[in-house]
């Protein structure tokens, strides 16, 4: 066993590149580990800086300096956050509070419509199961209230946490993108001088992490503007509440757009019941859902995601327990990240086995 475990480090950790990248990455999931919340306007920062540098690079091949033109671009950022602060906040606030008055309405409606169906289908489903299911559903509401009570009485401090990232967080990103360079020439000089292999990882996982949130965050407003257009076609109540649920859900791959599927269906029920109109909603949304999934993502991603499906639902459950909304959030692209160590690891063949004599 010693002599396994012997052969499997001289394998892979006698080259000091090897070592060097291995406690780069040990460092950095510390970090996130164990500061991942302290630094949350910082990496909030770093997000948004991603998202403008890509409009700063753009201005800059028309031979604009930089300061002007990140300038530029932080001002039309600025300008699109105060319109969703001012605009859209208080149109989702009021949709919510207008949801939550009607939900007791919902619940009692849905209560009849489950009691009937005994009658309906006796050999199927008999009043029994009904009256548990009603339990069941009576005590995960009671369990909601609570939590909505709980997070009322510390909305205080969320409210005060808001503030303060709405002043930090455009800051910081401001000064990301106007020193970029300063920044990445101070930060390389605490790193050891033999870095080849993680300059080479670096490289190439940067590239595929400012595509990705660039292109995630262009696929959120795509869906979410299609979403609400649709929606307000077909006359969905709630309408800018649902598409933003629709807009937020391609965050989390294949699962978002499952669990936001109840929402949708269960207002166009409660709005319409069992007709056309609730067959053209579901229908239409299954149609966002299939262009989503089928064209903006292959179009936005081609190049930046090359991972299994399996490996991102694990990378998901995986980074978003770790980390919470930011590892959800960057799930893929901390994938991306083991992908390209994994390809850039240095492999040599073990020692063949000897012959048998």
């Amino acid at each position: 066993m010693i002599d396994v475990i012997k052969d499997w480090y001289q394998r892979h950790f006698t080259d000091p590149q090897v070592v060097i990248l291995a406690l780069l990455l040990l460092t950095g999931l510390a970090v996130i580990v164990f500061m991942g919340d302290l630094l949350a306007p910082v990496l909030a920062g770093v997000v948004v800086a991603y998202l403008l540098d890509g409009g700063v690079v753009q201005l800059q091949r028309f031979r604009m300096p930089r300061f002007i033109a990140v300038a530029v671009v932080f001002t039309l950022f600025m300008v699109f956050l105060l319109v969703v602060l001012f605009g859209l906040v208080p149109l989702l606030s009021q949709q919510l509070t207008q949801f939550v008055r009607e939900l007791p309405d919902m619940v009692a409606q849905g209560q009849k419509a489950l009691l009937a169906l005994p009658e309906k289908y006796p050999d199927f489903i008999s009043e029994e199961q009904v009256r548990r299911w009603l339990e069941s559903i009576g005590s995960e509401l009671t369990g909601l209230g609570q939590k909505v009570i709980s997070w009322s009485v510390s909305s205080v401090v969320g409210v005060m946490t808001f503030l303060v990232y709405l002043v930090l967080v455009p800051l910081l990103a401001f000064f990301f993108l106007k020193d970029k360079h300063r920044i990445l020439v101070w930060g390389s000089r605490f790193l050891p001088a033999q870095r080849g292999l993680a300059t080479q990882v670096w490289h190439e996982v940067n590239d595929k992490i400012a595509s990705y949130v660039r292109g995630k965050f262009l696929e959120i407003l795509l869906v979410w503007v299609a979403s609400y257009i649709t929606f307000k076609l077909l006359g969905v109540n709630y309408a800018m509440l649902l598409s933003a649920l629709v807009g937020l859900s391609v965050i989390v791959p294949y699962v978002g757009a499952i669990v936001v599927t109840l929402p949708v269906a269960l207002v166009g029920y409660f709005q319409w019941g069992w007709s056309a109109e609730f067959l053209y909603l579901v229908g239409a949304y299954g149609v966002i859902q299939f262009i989503d999934g089928n064209i903006l993502v292959p179009l936005l991603f081609s190049e930046v995601v090359n991972l299994h499906p399996v490996a991102i639902i694990v990378a998901v459950l995986f980074f978003g327990g770790v980390w919470g909304v930011w590892g959800v959030f960057f799930a893929i692209p901390l994938a991306s990240l083991l992908q390209a160590v994994l390809n850039s690891w240095p492999r040599r063949e073990p020692k063949a086995l000897d012959a048998p004599g």
